[in-house]
């Protein structure tokens, strides 16, 4: 069953516009490195309504097993280590199966 992961990060207070940017183009070029990843979409919040989280990473996998790979993968974790963790003041996720759509 096809799994999606959703994270949805807010950044410390004074995070820099270069740090939200290096984010954003760290986890853009995850693609080209994961090839279980078979959709993904990274970005800072487009600011439309107040109150939301500052940033968020959809990712989409064939299978659980494939999510696993990305997860565990060290071009993954370099960046959850490098350009995450420095920054972030709260991280949530979620994986769920993708049924038939409707």
């Amino acid at each position: 069953m096809p799994i999606r992961h959703v994270v949805i990060l807010t950044f410390n207070e004074g995070t820099t516009t270069d740090q939200i940017d290096a984010l954003t183009t760290g986890l853009r070029e995850l693609p080209g490195l994961i090839p279980e990843l078979l959709d993904y979409h990274v970005g800072p919040n487009a600011g439309i309504d107040p109150g939301t989280a500052d940033f968020a990473i959809i990712a989409n996998f064939a299978s659980a097993a494939d999510y696993a790979v990305y997860r565990d993968h060290p071009e993954h974790q370099a960046r959850i280590r490098d350009l995450v963790r420095p920054i972030v003041a709260e991280r949530r996720a979620v994986q769920f199966e993708l049924g038939p759509r409707p």
